[in-house]
């Protein structure tokens, strides 16, 4: 299937979402974070839907942390990998992702479209599953699909703001029941509150790593080859392996820098 790079209405329809409540069910609430999930009844892939008051954070510095992938590997310690394959527009990107799983599941990989919008006092980046016919699946990796994953981030002063993050994956495997409670109880709360500590540091470090530099706000200093969306395909969950991990154990072993009560 062809790939379409979001319009205005995809993004107006990523918000709604991300400020609706029919539908959803709260499965976490503490210390500033709520976590809610919505089964879909054209899909066995639920959406999971995660909210953090940040206080001390501006929007645009959020929005600042969520591109920076030279941060990103600072305070992420999910992912394994990260790294950009080329740009399609100004506000349009493909890259790739990959994140370690809870042990003993194999780890994760996507490649994604990738795309970004500020809008007055809002700030949006979505993306979705796509395939490139440079970067194909990895041996050691499972290739999961993002149905429709972002951040919405909503300014509420000069000096505090509020993050939304949404998302849908199909990790194109049956996964045994506490690895979905680990996701809401656990690894999600943690993420968010990981992006919030991030954000309290990040203009500190920025100072001292190029300062300027910022493409995703100035896409003249994109230096990423071009991406024509004829290269690229929407990637299909039925294309790729799915396996069965539903009998997985969890292992019991020492809480991981993921979780948190």
């Amino acid at each position: 299937m062809p790939v379409r790079i979001p319009d205005d209405s995809d993004f107006s329809s990523f918000k709604d979402q991300c400020l609706s409540t029919d539908g959803w069910n709260s499965r976490y609430n503490k210390n500033g974070v709520t976590v809610w999930c919505r089964e879909e009844d054209s899909s066995s892939v639920q959406k999971i839907k995660m909210r953090i008051m940040c206080k001390d954070v501006t929007a645009e510095t959020l929005y600042d942390v969520l591109h920076d992938t030279c941060y990103r590997k600072k305070w992420d310690t999910n992912m394994i990998d990260t790294y950009d394959i080329g740009r399609l527009t100004v506000n349009a990107d493909v890259g790739y992702y990959s994140w370690k799983c809870p042990t003993p599941l194999k780890d994760r990989d996507f490649v994604t479209m990738r795309s970004w919008l500020p809008l007055g006092n809002d700030y949006m980046i979505i993306n979705y599953s796509v395939k490139h016919p440079q970067h194909p699946p990895k041996k050691d990796y499972v290739r999961a699909v993002s149905l429709l994953t972002g951040y919405l981030i909503q300014s509420n002063s000069s000096t505090s703001s509020t993050l939304y993050y949404l998302t849908q994956v199909d990790p194109r495997g049956s996964l045994p029941k506490w690895v979905v409670n680990r996701v809401s109880q656990f690894v999600a709360p943690k993420a968010m509150r990981k992006i919030y500590k991030a954000s309290l540091k990040y203009p500190e470090w920025k100072r001292k790593h190029n300062p300027t530099l910022k493409p995703w706000i100035y896409p003249e200093q994109n230096t990423l080859p071009s991406v024509s969306l004829a290269d690229l395909t929407l990637q299909r969950a039925d294309s790729l392996e799915n396996i069965d991990e539903s009998g997985v154990r969890e292992e019991k072993a020492q809480p991981s820098d993921d979780e948190e009560t």
